[in-house]
């Protein structure tokens, strides 16, 4: 195996020369700090000199070292889910973890990961693996473990779809302790003996739900059967429909079940519903759009021909606006994306391959121009502002043959969203009234009208 390179973690400025154990005489601690100069998305509301260094956070059981680094990137208080699910998991207890998105799910699973396999040693093969739908999530989840590993010798490695196998094979060389992968790629990487999971202890799976509405499942359960029986292993998701339930009950030993909110937004998101026609949506996204000067706006589209189509739209008007879905290359997704999180760009247009994995402060406003026909990814599409303790907005307009899914949403949120009206787009059949319907009443059949134009041809996510 070749010498180890050290990565810096996302946010960092870090010297060339990084010492992963620290020379004779001086603690691993002393040694890091040198290197952690400072943070770019530190996320507190209070600066660490106001929060007695080791609390809260070492009242769960995590290490000083790992405190310490925490509180260097602005971490002072844990959230709900984990404040109950960290405990458990530094025990090595099976986990069933369910929260709202943004509420700190991945550093609820990394945390005790990174301590667990913290050990100072160079290993071969990965030891923690953690599975995700998504490539963009992939990233994230990669970078925050890098993150949170920065205080240790912890290394992770990250292998998604989309990319050229051979800088992803050359870092796998290197040895790593904690893979991060999407279920088609980490398999196509098993078979080829590329990447050796028979000494995985701890393994995640994260959006498992996704992953079973994306037709993963077979491959995860490949991928589980080829590490050992006697790891640890944890499931997180903000939503855990019935589906799940038989994954876990196969893979997991006694999972101790954490339930953090029901399947429904956070409570600092103000959520509306504009009834408008068909032919009056886009006209309508842009006059919303023209009130808001300032802030980072995520419009969701059903398909990618009508994200492609208003993003060509919106950028005609001389709107800073780029897009983001799955037939792009994935080069293009990550230029699109950066420009998007560090504000060149204000308006992202995209599918829900943006749903889920984008952690980026400052979204003031989520607009759903079509409302998505599983109710679930519309928790996760709103979830993408007000994270964490912030407030944000969440706007979707609703067509006729958008009524059913506005149903099955307030059927699944158990909360009746606010209609209102926007004059001059008032739409000529009017819209079900505002509360929270019985099963009998979504099934009940809806007026569809004749398909939009932005949507011709096949339709595709």
């Amino acid at each position: 195996m070749q010498p180890r390179r050290k990565l810096a973690p996302a946010g960092f400025e870090v010297s060339l020369a990084v010492v992963i154990r620290a020379p004779s005489g001086r603690s691993r601690a002393e040694t890091t700090r040198e290197y952690l100069i400072n943070t770019e998305d530190a996320d507190s509301s209070t600066s660490p000199d106001e929060v007695a260094p080791g609390e809260p956070f070492a009242a769960l059981g995590l290490s000083p070292l790992l405190v310490e680094g925490l509180i260097q990137v602005g971490y002072n208080q844990p959230t709900e889910i984990q404040r109950l699910g960290i405990p458990p998991a530094l025990a090595g207890s099976d986990l069933i973890g369910t929260a709202h998105t943004g509420t700190g799910k991945t550093a609820a699973f990394a945390l005790p990961m990174v301590q667990r396999l913290a050990d100072g040693k160079q290993h071969d093969h990965p030891r923690g693996l953690i599975i995700t739908p998504t490539r963009e999530l992939a990233q994230q989840i990669g970078e925050a473990v890098r993150r949170y590993g920065a205080t240790s010798s912890v290394e992770a490695v990250v292998v998604h779809g989309g990319t050229r196998m051979g800088p992803e094979i050359a870092e796998l060389k290197f040895g790593c302790d904690v893979l991060i992968a999407t279920p088609g790629r980490l398999l196509d990487y098993v078979k080829k003996g590329i990447v050796n999971l028979s000494h995985v202890e701890v393994l995640v799976l994260d959006e498992a739900d996704r992953m079973l509405d994306m037709g993963f499942i077979d491959d995860v359960k490949e991928i589980v059967a080829a590490t050992p029986t006697n790891r640890q292993t944890m499931l997180f998701s903000a939503t855990m429909p019935n589906g799940v339930a038989g994954l876990a009950h196969d893979m997991m030993r006694d999972p101790q079940r954490i339930k953090v909110g029901a399947e429904s937004p956070a409570e600092g998101i103000r959520q509306v519903v504009y009834p408008v026609d068909w032919p009056k949506k886009h006209e309508l996204l842009l006059h919303i759009l023209g009130h808001w000067t300032t802030g980072q706006v995520l419009v969701f589209t059903r398909t990618r021909d009508t994200a492609g189509y208003l993003t060509s739209f919106l950028e005609k008007r001389g709107l800073p606006v780029v897009g983001m879905h799955g037939a792009m290359q994935q080069r293009e997704r990550d230029r699109n994306l950066k420009a998007f999180r560090e504000s060149e760009k204000r308006i992202l247009v995209a599918t829900n391959v943006a749903a889920r994995g984008l952690d980026i402060r400052g979204i003031e406003h989520v607009i759903n121009f079509d409302a998505p026909e599983d109710p679930r990814d519309y928790v996760h599409r709103v979830g993408r502002t007000a994270r964490g303790d912030a407030t944000g907005e969440a706007y979707t307009l609703v067509a006729p043959n958008d009524w059913q899914a506005l149903r099955q949403i307030e059927m699944l949120t158990g909360e009746a969203i606010p209609r209102e009206f926007v004059e001059g787009f008032e739409p000529s059949s009017a819209p079900p009234d505002a509360h929270v319907s019985t099963v009998a009443e979504v099934e009940d059949d809806v007026p569809a009208p004749p398909r939009s134009p932005l949507t011709r041809g096949r339709r595709r996510r």
